[in-house]
C-alpha cells in the first residue's frame, strides 16, 4: 500500500492575493485556477521541484472560516518548506519583501527561520541537516 498527502487546504481572503504571495513572491508553480461557480475556484499551488504535495487555496466563506485566515495552527508554525539551498532562498524571500520572524538558525535538525505569509500563518523555511 502506498498513500501521500496530496493537498492542503489553506483558507486565505482571496483567491489572487494568495496567488500574488504563493507565487509572486514565494516562486510557487500555479497547478492550477479552475472557475467552480460565481464564487469559488480550484486554485493549487506548490514549491518549485515539488512532487506530489501542493496547497489548495480555499477562499474563506462565512464568518467561521474568515476568522480561521492566518489562524488554522493556533499561532504555531503550521507549515515547512524544505530548501536544498537556505542561503539562496532566504535572501530571495527577503529581496521579495517576504517578512522573516527571526534570523536563521542552525539547529540539530537543519538550518532553519520562521516567516510569515500576509494572512498571519507562520511558516519555517527549513534546510534539513545532513
Amino acid at each position: 500500500m502506498r498513500q501521500t498527502i496530496a493537498r492542503i487546504a489553506l483558507v486565505v481572503p482571496d483567491y489572487d492575493a494568495g496567488i500574488a504571495f504563493y507565487c509572486g513572491k514565494l516562486g510557487f508553480d500555479l497547478l492550477e485556477d479552475t472557475v467552480l461557480d460565481a464564487t469559488k475556484r480550484w486554485v493549487v499551488v506548490r514549491p518549485k521541484g515539488a512532487v506530489e504535495t501542493a496547497l489548495l487555496l480555499a477562499k474563506a466563506d462565512g464568518e467561521r472560516q474568515q476568522a480561521a485566515v492566518g489562524n488554522q495552527t493556533g499561532g504555531r508554525v503550521g507549515f515547512f518548506l524544505f530548501t536544498d539551498d537556505f542561503s539562496r532562498d532566504h535572501a530571495a524571500m527577503l529581496a521579495a519583501g517576504v517578512v522573516f520572524l527571526e534570523a536563521p538558525r542552525h539547529e540539530p535538525y537543519g538550518t532553519v527561520a520562521v516567516f510569515s505569509d500576509p494572512f498571519g500563518n507562520h511558516w519555517d523555511l527549513l534546510q534539513p541537516a545532513g
